[in-house]
């Protein structure tokens, strides 16, 4: 036990994160969905948030800056998640520690991941759809659509291994960021935990599912229901489809997710601090 009481040694926090799963993994259906359906919104609010910022940067800042504010603005999506409350399914990745812990089953947290990524789903979705209805994407001459669009575009035609690997990094570091959230003991420094392996992540354009459940359905309701606003733009978006969505990004970052967070971060620090200082 650390003598400093305002910080927690890693292995009190691998007793907090297990606890924290026990608890996830036996939340009632009704408050898991509604918990998850507001984190897929609020990360879809960070996506929103940091297309906005790059609206109009590129090719003006340079590139190292515009994605440090992109990053910095995104962390507003897990802040809300873990400050205000709400289930995230890659942060919900370290459940595993509580499986290894023995204190939950492997169905009761396959039930939470299935469960917080239908929520996570749903929730991004309504964004999506308040950003078409809205008619948001018009902002600054439609230049912001035209960054939306193109985010969407880019990611589709990721190669499968590339987005695995990038779903991997991505939740390392998310994962990373809500274990230093277990240390810490006010609301200041949760906050600081988070801002910086979030903010490296979408700098570095690592792989977020959650993310992506807003960052790409926005685009593809775009062609379909701004078809006019879409053709003003020149884009190639033919490769831009539900089925490219699912196939070619979501199932290789989803994999990669789970991966990342479970095994290089909640496996690891399970091996290393089991039963130690105990």
């Amino acid at each position: 036990m650390t003598d400093n009481p305002n910080t927690l040694s890693p292995s009190d926090m691998l007793t907090t994160a297990a606890n924290v799963g026990v608890n996830k993994a036996n939340m009632s259906l009704t408050r898991l969905l509604l918990l998850s359906f507001l984190a897929g919104a609020y990360i879809a609010f960070g996506a929103l948030f940091a297309s906005v910022v790059a609206t109009g940067m590129s090719g003006v800042w340079p590139y190292g800056f515009m994605k440090l504010l992109q990053g910095l603005v995104f962390s507003l999506g897990l802040i809300l998640v873990v400050v205000a409350g709400a289930e995230l399914f890659t942060g919900n990745n370290l459940m595993v520690i509580s499986l290894l812990e023995k204190k939950i089953s492997f169905a009761r947290m396959l039930r939470n991941w299935l469960i917080v990524y239908l929520g996570n789903f749903l929730g991004s979705i309504t964004v999506a759809v308040a950003v078409l209805v809205s008619q948001e994407y018009k902002a600054a001459n439609g230049a912001l659509g035209s960054v939306i669009l193109s985010t969407a575009n880019n990611k589709v035609h990721l190669g499968f291994p590339q987005a695995l690997v990038l779903g991997i990094l991505c939740n390392i570091l998310v994962c990373l960021a809500v274990w230093l959230t277990y240390g810490a003991k006010t609301t200041t420094d949760k906050i600081l935990s988070i801002v910086f392996p979030i903010t490296f992540f979408v700098a570095a354009g690592f792989e977020h599912s959650v993310a992506n459940m807003f960052s790409i359905p926005v685009g593809i309701l775009l062609i379909s229901f701004a078809p006019s606003f879409v053709s003003s733009l020149n884009l190639d978006l033919s490769g831009l489809t539900w089925n490219a969505f699912l196939v070619k990004n979501l199932l290789p970052v989803t994999i990669g997710n789970i991966l990342g967070g479970s095994i290089f971060v909640g496996c690891i620090y399970f091996l290393v601090y089991h039963k130690s200082e105990k």
